[in-house]
């Protein structure tokens, strides 16, 4: 297609636009050093260069703000010490703008060439003739703030009026951001191009462009994306078009979402329509499985969840499969979620990853948590709505055998913690300084869900509560709110239950939900599940009953194989709270279940290989091995790796750490290494990786050391 003209014409003699109303600031936000709450964001345009031969990304953004109150003397933003900013510029603009939009700028990048890095690319803007000079510099200073961030701060000029519609621009380059993942070409399936990712939750995203990364700002956007020759780039963005004459790729946003949804990926990618408004994008050797797995069924959840909340916002529910490397399951990035491609294999897992995520389009992307404090407005009700489609699609018993997986996993997560644990609270309060990426934990999944199900039953209909969380989506969509918001929308929208006083029922107070430490006041009942988790039950007190041989002959007559794979899922979880088992018992399941087990996909396999570890079950040490070889995951290597370092098999880590560790990325190969250093004693250093490296990315979850699994968290975003 053509490329896209900016022009405009001159504002003239035109009547002053009409003031727009006030808008109420955006709540505070102790994990952003930004001036958030001093100005209205607008918009936000982005010209971005990949440049993966140097694993550099070159940007230029463009702010559209208006101030709330006049003459402020400085935007501050949340930045990184990864961003490199080039130059900072003002434009005042024109007088149309106050009351519609400004046409996307253009941007020019520079030749590539022999010499030092170009430039990062220009604005180009079209004035109107007689027009005053388009832009202005601005002096700007960058300070510390947090191990994850730094503050960024623009002085302005001193007549700024208030309400009157602005532009920053922030020209920068961008290199070891913990937001942007770059993978050589060996370090995806088809080893053919470079590949590059972006992880923006839950502060990642100030490393990719300077911003408010705060979820209690959102703003539309537009991009202009340049990349190597055939590499595809995809954004989560509700249009997009490819310019050839120009070589760019074009995105536009067109509903307000929070900086940490402004997703990228680029590579080796191709389509397939899996649905009237869905398809897949996967490396060309995987489209063929991805296809298979969700044709038609993403429909089929998309159209569940409408009749239960509403119309489908978004346009588009496109799904991209990354590589490996990838450091969570699953990312809710708006029109285009994000998934781990190891989860392919595990068809359960995927089905309920997939409808996680489609239930964010309502509970988290629409309506968002204003601050990472509650993050459980989101997460907790994304569960509970996930929940609530697989009821309509897979039935209940299914529902509830997944919940009672992660009710087991949050029950085990509270022994670890211990009831008194802080971060057990819905609303945990965030010291400065602290990462919000360890709030994510069972607890804003697990408890969030209980206490939304208790909602629903103080109702007596979950039809009657699917009503409300429909108007509540209706009337908060494109905002950010708190607890109290949720709360209060309740209430009103059932008075016989405000008149019955239910916030304050003793023992169930709904203050008590929110600020009690240890497990959820109230659990689901899971009955309807039974026919599928008695199995469960009735086999695990087998295998811990005596005389063993006699009860290992019972357990053999039941055929896991035509289990569910939660259920072998649960089995296996419940035998690992177990361990360290009699060696026995180890050497009889082994030979019960150990070449069966080979056979099922990953999430039963790395559970039966965390037994042999945490028994130090030697004759299997073997499958663990294979296993390891062939995963470069975090999510599958880093729970091995830490059960084999505080046991008597670190020297083996050790070993297969050295021969496979060039097939992991940095990031992963850097966390797995500080899980070895401990207790190598002084100085060691596996892999010969220097002391003080950084991982990339560590999630609260993943870091050494920690006293919880990863695979105790269900790590979809």
């Amino acid at each position: 297609m053509a490329a896209q003209c900016c022009c405009r014409k001159a504002p003239g003699a035109e009547a002053a636009p009409a003031r727009p109303p006030p808008e109420p600031p955006p709540a505070l936000d102790v994990a952003s050093a930004s001036s958030a709450q001093l100005f209205r964001l607008r918009h936000l345009q982005l010209g971005l260069e990949l440049r993966p031969e140097a694993r550099e990304l070159a940007g230029c953004l463009v702010l559209e703000l208006c101030a709330r109150r006049p003459a402020p003397r400085a935007l501050v933003l949340d930045a990184h010490p990864a961003l490199r900013l080039h130059s900072a510029a003002f434009r005042r603009a024109p007088a149309a703008a106050a009351t519609a939009a400004e046409p996307p700028c253009a941007f020019a990048f520079a030749a590539p060439g022999p010499g030092p890095a170009p430039p990062p690319p220009l604005p180009a803007f079209c004035e109107a003739p007689g027009a005053e000079p388009a832009c202005c510099p601005l002096a700007f200073r960058v300070d510390p703030f947090t191990d994850y961030g730094s503050s960024l701060t623009v002085t302005l000029p001193p007549e700024l009026q208030a309400h009157q519609p602005f532009q920053v621009i922030l020209r920068y380059t961008s290199t070891d951001a913990p937001a942007i993942w770059w993978l050589d070409p060996e370090l995806t399936y088809g080893s053919a191009k470079p590949f590059v990712f972006t992880q923006g939750h839950s502060v990642c995203n100030r490393s990719f462009f300077p911003c408010f990364d705060t979820p209690a700002v959102k703003c539309t956007y537009s991009a202009v994306v340049k990349a190597p020759s055939g590499v595809q780039v995809l954004m989560s963005a509700t249009q997009s078009t490819y310019v050839e004459e120009e070589g760019v790729y074009r995105f536009h946003m067109e509903h307000p979402v929070p900086a940490y949804l402004v997703a990228l990926v680029a590579g080796d990618l191709q389509p397939a329509d899996i649905g009237p408004r869905s398809r897949v994008w996967a490396e060309p050797c995987l489209l063929p499985t991805a296809t298979s797995k969700l044709s038609g069924a993403v429909e089929q959840w998309l159209s569940a969840a409408e009749r239960l909340y509403g119309p489908y916002l978004w346009g588009r529910y496109d799904i991209v499969f990354l590589p490996p490397s990838f450091p969570i399951v699953a990312m809710e990035n708006p029109c285009l979620t994000f998934i781990i491609s190891s989860i392919l294999e595990s068809d359960e897992f995927l089905v309920i990853d997939v409808i996680h995520e489609v239930a964010h389009s309502w509970f988290g992307n629409a309506v968002t948590n204003a601050t990472w404090e509650e993050m459980w407005l989101s997460e907790g009700l994304a569960t509970y709505a996930q929940r609530r489609i697989t009821t309509e699609t897979h039935g209940a018993a299914f529902t509830c055998l997944e919940t009672a997986f992660r009710l087991d996993a949050l029950h085990r997560q509270m022994k670890l913690l211990g009831e008194d644990s802080p971060v057990s609270k819905l609303q945990v309060k965030l010291e400065p300084g602290v990462n919000p990426s360890h709030l994510m934990n069972l607890f804003t999944y697990e408890k969030g869900y209980c206490f939304v199900y208790y909602l629903s039953q103080l109702c007596g209909d979950p039809q009657r509560f699917d009503d409300f969380l429909r108007a509540y989506v209706d009337k908060y969509k494109f905002t950010s709110v708190v607890a109290q918001d949720l709360l209060d929308s309740f209430l009103t929208f059932f008075p016989e239950l405000k008149e019955q006083s239910v916030d304050c029922r003793a023992g169930l107070e709904f203050e008590r939900w929110l600020n009690a430490t240890g497990p959820p006041l109230a659990e689901p009942d899971l009955s309807q599940g039974s026919s599928l988790t008695r199995p469960v039950e009735a086999l695990f007190q087998l295998w811990t009953a005596e005389p063993l041989d006699q009860a290992a002959a019972s357990a053999s007559a039941i055929d896991i194989s035509k289990w569910r794979t939660f259920q072998t899922a649960l089995f296996l979880d419940r035998l690992l709270d177990g361990s360290p088992l009699p060696q026995e018992v180890v050497m009889s399941l082994s030979k019960c279940y150990s070449s069966l087990l080979d056979s099922m996909n990953a999430e039963i396999r790395i559970r039966w290989l965390q037994i042999v570890v945490r028994n130090d079950y030697y004759p299997d040490l073997h499958r663990v091995r294979r296993f390891l070889e062939s995963q470069m995951s975090r999510m599958y290597t880093i729970p091995l790796y830490e059960d084999l370092c505080t046991g008597a098999l670190k020297s083996f880590a050790l070993e297969v750490f050295y021969q496979t560790q060039g097939r992991l990325h940095p990031n992963l190969r850097r966390t797995i290494q500080q899980i070895l250093s401990q207790g190598l004693g002084p100085g060691a250093e596996p892999g010969g990786a220097a002391a003080d490296s950084e991982p990339g990315l560590l999630l609260g979850d993943e870091a050494p050391g920690g006293t919880i699994s990863l695979r105790d968290v269900n790590v979809s975003a």
